[in-house]
């Protein structure tokens, strides 16, 4: 009779393992967990990436992700004359490539003017850099991309647009000297990230 008791008790506690096993294998949110786990583990692998990797990569990343939004946008404003759509097309919207290229790169995208040096939304490295470009443009001299290495995590790149850009003209041109200046702003994360992938390829 024992014998027969334990048998039936195993019996029981195998099919409640099983049953428990089952759940926690359906559960979506685990599901979830794991894959975001899986992920946070993968970023925090210790890779062995130096400074000069990551602004050579925001370096490329910056050059070719100015070249699209630049094209997109010069092309779209010379589609209208309409004042508001030109507006919002400055301020960067109804531009479906510009907003698709932000969410592959998770990269944070801004057209900046002159008027922008005294802006306290950005890092005073970065208004630095911005009056800089501004001078340069008041003396007609030749604008190059800038890199720069806000704090651990964000890196910022910029690039001027030329002057008789119809971008500059149409957003800025009522300004005493028309600027316009791209800043990408790129976590160091995204960046690591897209690193390995690029490698994986």
């Amino acid at each position: 009779m024992n014998q027969r008791t334990n048998r039936m008790k195993a019996t029981a506690f195998l099919s409640i393992f099983l049953l428990a096993i089952t759940f926690v294998a359906c559960n979506p949110e685990r599901v979830k967990y794991t894959r975001e786990l899986k992920q946070e583990m993968a970023d925090k692998k210790i890779k062995r990436i130096t400074n000069v990797d990551l602004v050579e990569t925001v370096d490329l990343f910056g050059e070719r992700i100015t070249a699209a939004i630049q094209k997109e946008l010069a092309t779209q404003l010379q589609k209208t004359t309409n004042p508001a759509e030109r507006t919002k097309l400055c301020q960067l919207q109804n531009l479906p490539r510009t907003k698709a290229i932000a969410e592959r790169y998770g990269v944070a995208i801004q057209l900046l003017s002159g008027a922008d040096v005294s802006a306290k939304s950005l890092n005073p490295k970065e208004r630095e850099v911005l009056d800089a470009y501004l001078y340069n443009a008041e003396k007609k001299l030749p604008q190059i991309s800038n890199i720069q290495k806000i704090n651990d995590t964000l890196y910022v790149y910029n690039a001027a647009v030329p002057t008789e850009n119809v971008i500059c003209q149409t957003c800025f041109g009522n300004q005493q000297t028309p600027l316009a200046v791209w800043r990408l702003a790129f976590s160091k994360r995204e960046i690591v990230r897209r690193m390995a992938t690029t490698k994986k390829k």
